[in-house]
């Protein structure tokens, strides 16, 4: 068992906070007050439960084909991330320079679950402000490897006009939130968040990556 980064827990919270809002949503149209705060308790307490259980899963410094075959497929993707992240410094700070000497399959792994995580999360501003932009790019071959080759046409177009516009957006990183709040006014990245949402909503992505990953193990596994 080892641990990973606590940067590597925000995907879970943003499904279960999805949950919540669910929850919430159901909450306001229930009439009985007394109801509503058990069914409150109830909704903390599965919070509770699903973030305790990804944060106590189990990770693999070292996988196996035999490993693999053992991870059902809707913890699939996040074991070999967990596997590639456990191959770096706790910072990350030599991620990119660790994914290089990786398995194209590794890295395609690595690469699309960066930019889906930060584009979800702040779009494609937030990516290149966070300084993803090697990993952007390697993403574009990433997504061509598992077949997505939308996510990869798209993902070249941002990388392309990041590159005519990032002398304007570079005037932002002062290390403030407030210039990285108004690096986002006006923005002409946001018109490939609202294309890659919607490419998420008609092609499942996670489903391309299990399935490259159940074709081609030996990309994955450390002997």
């Amino acid at each position: 068992m080892h641990s990973l980064p606590d940067i590597y827990i925000t995907m879970k919270k943003k499904i279960i906070g999805f949950l919540l809002i669910i929850l919430i949503i159901c909450f306001s149209n229930c009439g009985n007050y007394s109801a509503t705060r058990k069914n409150q308790s109830t909704s903390d307490t599965l919070i509770d439960s699903n973030l305790k259980a990804f944060v106590n899963r189990s990770t693999y410094k070292t996988l196996t084909k035999e490993i693999l075959d053992t991870i059902p497929n809707n913890k699939l993707n996040q074991t070999v991330f967990d596997n590639i992240v456990l191959k770096m410094n706790k910072d990350l700070s030599n991620d990119y320079e660790v994914i290089m000497k990786l398995s194209k399959g590794r890295q395609a792994i690595y690469s699309i679950w960066v930019i889906d995580e930060e584009v979800n999360n702040g779009g494609f501003n937030q990516l290149y402000f966070n300084g993803y932009e090697k990993l952007a790019k390697l993403a574009e071959t990433g997504f061509l490897i598992i077949g997505a080759k939308k996510f990869a046409d798209l993902t070249k177009k941002a990388n392309q006009l990041f590159q005519r516009i990032k002398p304007d957006l570079d005037k932002y990183k002062d290390g403030t939130l407030e210039s990285f709040s108004e690096s986002y006014k006006n923005n002409p990245l946001d018109k490939y968040d609202d294309e890659y949402y919607k490419l998420n909503e008609s092609d499942s992505l996670n489903y391309m990556i299990v399935k490259y990953i159940r074709n081609n193990p030996i990309e994955f596994i450390d002997k």
